[in-house]
């Protein structure tokens, strides 16, 4: 955890001292709550080309299912050649179906090292990183809206006392149902638009369903022992993946899914508002759906066109017959 003591504490300084410039108190639990915001918007950034990654893995996924599906039919009764054969159709596609957990496992370690640092802050002063003894008390101890330290949690302001702290547990509460709705809406978001109808159907539908519930229900059964800054981070970036993936999904989205059909509408609106012609905005006829050509008919020939090769030249007679 050493390593990202010092990533985490110096972009947090870093963030401090830009909000102490524009005239934040250093002491604070604006500047430093800001600063945590400041923090998660870094990490989500750095973590950008990896959340691509996982929104095309996720797309292929559910591109893939009808092929999964017939694969379970033909080797359901062994289940070893099922697995080889379904990671070989998902090699041939180029996707990875432990691609999808990379953003979230690589953020588990600093969502840890963030609360270690924030918690021993708030407990003990005790600096990590780059934070020494001045600025980790600041951190430990600063407090938004004048009473509500940052380093405290639900669980604490309910048990610690001879009062419960309500202050604290309100907005731990919010922060932690901020938390919940956000990967709640963030998976539905997934599975209402940008997976096509078939999809929706089999095994990998039925564990984007579970996750869509059970997800949200463990964040919000745990968020209640995290500090408010760890809440901050964690709702922060909760919002930041909802956003970015409604951007690649409106911009992006699968074929045969909600959000292409949309997309689609809005591109022929967009043409029809430019004045593009009628043509190129109308939906593309399928294949099979057109009409093959009429055949013309060759013209019918005298039998001394037939005996002269087919020849189409007039004999003497028919010059006669045309003269009269």
């Amino acid at each position: 955890m050493v390593p990202l003591y010092y990533i985490i504490s110096a972009v947090l300084i870093g963030w401090h001292e830009l909000f102490t410039l524009i005239g934040l108190d250093p002491a604070g639990g604006l500047s430093w709550a800001l600063s945590i915001v400041g923090l998660t918007l870094v990490i989500r950034a750095a973590l950008i080309p990896l959340f691509v990654k996982q929104i095309k893995s996720s797309r292929n996924m559910a591109m893939l299912q009808p092929k999964v599906r017939e694969l379970q039919k033909k080797y359901g009764h062994d289940r070893n050649k099922l697995a080889e054969e379904t990671m070989k159709l998902y090699k041939e596609a180029g996707t990875n179906p432990f691609a999808s957990c990379l953003p979230i496992l690589l953020q588990m370690p600093i969502f840890f090292a963030l609360f270690r640092l924030l918690d021993q802050a708030a407990k003990f002063n005790k600096p990590h990183g780059f934070l020494d003894v001045e600025r980790a008390t600041q951190f430990g101890k600063s407090e938004i809206f004048g009473t509500i330290p940052i380093g405290e949690s639900f669980w604490q302001a309910r048990t610690w006392g001879p009062t419960p702290d309500a202050a604290v547990m309100i907005v731990a509460l919010v922060l932690v149902l901020a938390m919940t709705a956000t990967t709640f809406t963030t998976q539905r978001q997934l599975m209402a638009k940008n997976m096509p109808p078939e999809a929706l159907t089999g095994p990998y539908a039925q564990q984007q369903k579970l996750l869509l519930y059970i997800l949200p229900v463990a964040f919000g059964l745990g968020g209640v022992a995290f500090p408010i800054g760890v809440l901050l981070y964690w709702t922060t970036s909760n919002l930041w993946t909802m956003g970015q993936q409604f951007y690649v999904i409106r911009n992006n989205p699968a074929p045969g899914t909600p959000a292409f059909a949309a997309k689609q509408e809005r591109d022929r609106a967009k043409a029809a508002a430019h004045g593009a012609p009628e043509a190129e905005v109308e939906t593309p006829v399928v294949e099979d759906e057109r009409r093959p050509a009429t055949r013309q008919q060759p013209k019918k020939q005298t039998r001394s066109q037939r005996k002269g090769g087919g020849s189409s030249k007039p004999t003497p007679n028919q010059k006669n017959g045309d003269t009269q």
